[in-house]
C-alpha cells in the first residue's frame, strides 16, 4: 500500500512540472544559413530563421543544403500590456 501512495504522490507532483511545457511545432526544409546561434532553412517560399542555444539537441552533422526536421516552442521575447478601455454603462 506505501508503494501505490508514494507512487500517486509522484505522479501527482510530476503532471503539473510535464503540463507547464509549451506545445511543441515542427518545421521540415533544407538549410540555408548556418551560424553557431541561428539555423535558417526553407520551407516551401517562406525562410525560417529560428535561434539556437547551448541547450539545442543536434542529432549528426549540421550542413548548408542539408534537409533538417526542426522542433521548436514560441517563446515570448517582450510583452507590453495596456489596459482594456473601460465600458459604458448600459442605458435606462
Amino acid at each position: 500500500m506505501k508503494r501505490i501512495a508514494l507512487a500517486l504522490a509522484l505522479v501527482a507532483f510530476a503532471a503539473p512540472a510535464l503540463s507547464a511545457q509549451p506545445k511543441t511545432y515542427q518545421v521540415t526544409g533544407p538549410v540555408l544559413e548556418l551560424t553557431a546561434d541561428t539555423i535558417t532553412v526553407q520551407k516551401g517560399s517562406d525562410k525560417w530563421e529560428i535561434a539556437r542555444t547551448a541547450d539545442t539537441k543536434v542529432t549528426g552533422e549540421l550542413k548548408k543544403g542539408d534537409k533538417v526536421t526542426i522542433e521548436y516552442r514560441m517563446t515570448a521575447a517582450t510583452i507590453e500590456s495596456k489596459a482594456a478601455p473601460a465600458k459604458a454603462a448600459p442605458k435606462k
